[in-house]
């Protein structure tokens, strides 16, 4: 079986919201520094350290008097907007203990789904990181809202991660890694390695026993198949885990690793596939599947038997089979309107009727991303 215990160069380091608390439910500044001395020590070995983190929100629960997080959008804004300050000045006191200089870096879904807001993101954090910075990223509470807003920091950190090239991705969580089973339970074994995330892997994912974050171990395996299909090896490990950074920039052994593609898709691919989100289907047959999976071509409408929700030129797409089984995302070249007009028929025939042809292409195999 592969391995890959060698020591990373680019980590991406992300810490919940229940490895920064105390048992009281308030941001823990022993906790966090911790977490910043292994950092700083794994930094001051040369390797570039982007730590995404959790906690704004929290900490700002702490500061209004709030006794539970709020489960209204507008005041889950307030409470980062207050927060979010906080944090970052322990987080900047807690570095420059180190002589290390940090960056806040927010974003929200919108910056990956723009292609040049993307590209603007990722400049600004390579930048960070060759000026020798430690870029801190989170999720831009305080405007997101419940269309833009991520799963969890789960996501965003396979997002980062994948964005800056990244050797690893070490997901501190409140429990050892996956488990065959519950991990509240006492016969419950941990799962050392996953090679590849097969639908028995999927559904070991379950609930944490934390109480403070928003996730669980199913957001943790949904970042773990962005990480892997961009080239980057993920870790969970548990965060209260002597020296578990140290370890793992070490390359040793510790947590659940999910072993990454031997190769990674280019970053134009990561953004198709990852950045935003499926706004529809496209039913192919089976010929149609096997010319895109076995031989990689585009994708035709002659291969189309159906197609489902509202998507304009552009959106991005789900490309299933029969059986409903997706086999690849896309960028499309015909909204979906156009497309139910235009399916099962021959290249030559879409400018008849629609009067126009743009593209032969249903997908061009430029813009899908397989097996993802």
């Amino acid at each position: 079986m592969k391995r890959e215990n060698k020591s990373p160069n680019r980590i991406v380091v992300k810490v919940g919201t229940s490895s920064l608390v105390s048992d009281k439910g308030s941001l823990d500044r022993a906790k966090m520094a911790t977490l910043v001395d292994q950092l700083a020590a794994v930094k001051k070995q040369g390797k570039d350290i982007v730590l995404v983190t959790s906690g704004a929100i929290r900490a700002g629960m702490e500061r209004l008097g709030l006794a539970r997080r709020p489960a209204n959008i507008p005041d889950q804004q307030a409470s980062a907007a207050v927060g979010q300050s906080l944090l970052m000045h322990t987080y900047t006191e807690l570095f420059s203990e180190h002589g290390i200089v940090v960056a806040q870096v927010l974003l929200t879904r919108d910056d990956f789904r723009d292609r040049v807001r993307y590209l603007n993101a990722r400049n600004t954090m390579h930048t960070l990181l060759h000026l020798g910075c430690v870029p801190i990223v989170n999720e831009n509470d305080t405007v997101a809202t419940e269309e833009i807003r991520f799963e969890e920091n789960d996501t965003l950190s396979a997002l980062v991660a994948a964005c800056v090239d990244a050797d690893l991705l070490l997901n501190l969580s409140d429990v050892e890694g996956l488990y065959d089973r519950d991990p509240c339970l006492e016969d419950a074994r941990l799962v050392e390695e996953v090679s590849k995330i097969t639908p028995e892997i999927e559904a070991l994912a379950g609930s944490t026993c934390g109480a403070y974050g928003r996730g669980g171990m199913r957001a943790k395996i949904e970042a773990a198949k962005i990480a892997v299909n961009s080239g980057v090896r993920m870790v969970i490990a548990r965060a209260s885990r002597p020296n578990v950074i140290l370890d793992a920039a070490a390359g040793k052994n510790v947590g659940t690793r999910f072993l990454s593609r031997s190769s990674g898709l280019s970053h134009r691919k990561r953004w198709i596939a990852f950045g935003s989100r499926v706004k529809g289907s496209v039913t192919v047959n089976e010929g149609a599947r096997r010319m895109l999976v076995e031989r990689g071509k585009s994708l035709l409408a002659a291969g189309v038997v159906g197609c489902e929700g509202s998507f304009a030129v552009g959106d991005l797409v789900s490309v299933v089979d029969e059986s409903g089984r997706q086999i690849a995302r896309g960028l499309v070249n015909y909204s979906a309107d156009e497309i139910k007009m235009i399916q099962g028929k021959r290249s030559d025939e879409i400018e008849k009727i629609l009067g126009y042809k743009d593209f032969d292409e249903v997908i061009h195999r430029d813009n899908l991303v397989l097996g993802v």
